[in-house]
């Protein structure tokens, strides 16, 4: 299997198998001199971590992360940094009665059909336990984005939509998000939620989510011009996470049914400084940052493992009903809010490096 690494200049390599013994990854291009231990890493895995409230997977994991290189006396180096959760509540036997047969919605078919082989236990390879290093990998490239921009920096992100129920724009508070189980900045919301995801629980069947995700203090100038466009790395960032279908930047998709005296975002100076009176763009113009917030939004489909008898085929090309069982999130798209901060923490430091490489590399004319 190929393509296991993400990123350029800051990049990481992730390993491991939903059941196998651990996850982790291999981190490069982390800058010198950056304090860092396992106890800074470990709030962002909490935030993701299994297990935590009857909306989520049940599986029971501490997801303790272990730094294995890379750091002496509490500062990277500048060399790989090797990150390393150990899985320690698996339950594979729950999957022995699909060893042979396709899960509808997952990458079991394509997976088989591709390799000639699979690890059936959990998904594998495709399981979204994968998406924890992610969140240990997003985390260093936060705290070094933290210690680069300042006190204006910041990635917030949030659930603003499960199944057919959003969020009112009106009633979003930041400061709710780390109060109730589902990320979410509208409190009664939150509750109405708690309702529905019962009854879909309680049904055998699941629901999906739409997250949303800010970036506040991105200096202008961040992403190449046309291959390595921030909006273009944000996207692809996003749609590499386990079970998201959709992204948008800024207004996205609604920028289509409004004219175009409405959708640029116009500009005045203000106080020396540009000023934009709208930010339709969500942050980014020809695929650079204009300093603006930079937004983006993230569709994730209903989770496919179900408690519901469901039509599909098995390796010997027979026809089958299976009911999956095992411990799944009823919205898997609740504990994907830590995850798109990562991703969009990962592309910033990414392209935050490589815009210094070649606009800093001469002296000033």
């Amino acid at each position: 299997m190929t393509d296991n690494r993400f990123g350029k200049l800051f990049s990481f390599t992730s390993f491991g198998e939903s059941h196998g013994p651990a996850i982790g990854c291999v981190v490069d291009g982390v800058p010198p001199r950056l304090s860092l231990a396992p106890n800074d890493i470990q709030p962002y895995l909490d935030r993701r971590k299994p297990g935590q409230n009857r909306f989520v997977t049940q599986r029971k994991e501490a997801d303790e992360v272990e730094i294995l290189s890379g750091v002496f006396e509490g500062m990277t180096t500048g060399t790989p940094i090797c990150l390393l959760i150990k899985n320690t509540d698996q339950r594979s036997k729950d999957y022995g009665d699909i060893a042979k047969q396709f899960r509808p919605g997952h990458a079991d078919y394509t997976y088989f059909e591709k390799y000639g082989i699979r690890d059936y236990r959990g998904g594998g390879r495709s399981s979204a336990r994968e998406t924890a290093v992610r969140v240990a990998a997003g985390a260093i490239a936060d705290i070094a984005l933290s210690r680069i921009l300042g006190d204006s920096y910041k990635i917030k992100a949030s659930v603003v939509q499960i199944g057919p129920h959003k969020i009112n724009a009106d009633r979003f508070d930041e400061n709710e998000i780390n109060n109730n189980p589902f990320f979410c900045g509208d409190a009664k919301a939150a509750l109405e939620w708690a309702d529905y995801l019962d009854d879909i629980r309680k049904s055998g069947s699941s629901a999906g989510a739409i997250l949303e995700v800010i970036a506040t203090g991105i200096p202008t100038g961040i992403g190449q011009p046309l291959y390595g466009k921030l909006d273009s790395e944000i996207a692809s960032a996003m749609m590499s996470i386990n079970a998201v279908k959709a992204v948008e930047i800024g207004a996205g998709f609604s920028l289509s049914e409004v004219p175009g005296e409405v959708a640029g975002d116009e500009m005045q100076m203000s106080d020396g400084r540009a000023e934009f009176l709208s930010n339709n763009a969500g942050g980014i113009l020809g695929g650079i940052s204009s300093g603006e917030p930079i937004t983006a939004r993230i569709a994730i489909k209903p989770t496919s493992s179900i408690l519901t008898t469901r039509k599909s085929i098995d390796t010997d090309g027979n026809n089958v009903e299976l009911m999956t069982k095992g411990r799944h999130d009823p919205c898997v798209g609740i504990r994907g809010v830590p995850v798109v901060e990562a991703m969009m923490a990962c592309v910033l430091l990414d392209l935050l490096m490589r815009h210094h490489a070649q606009t800093t590399i001469l002296p000033d004319a």
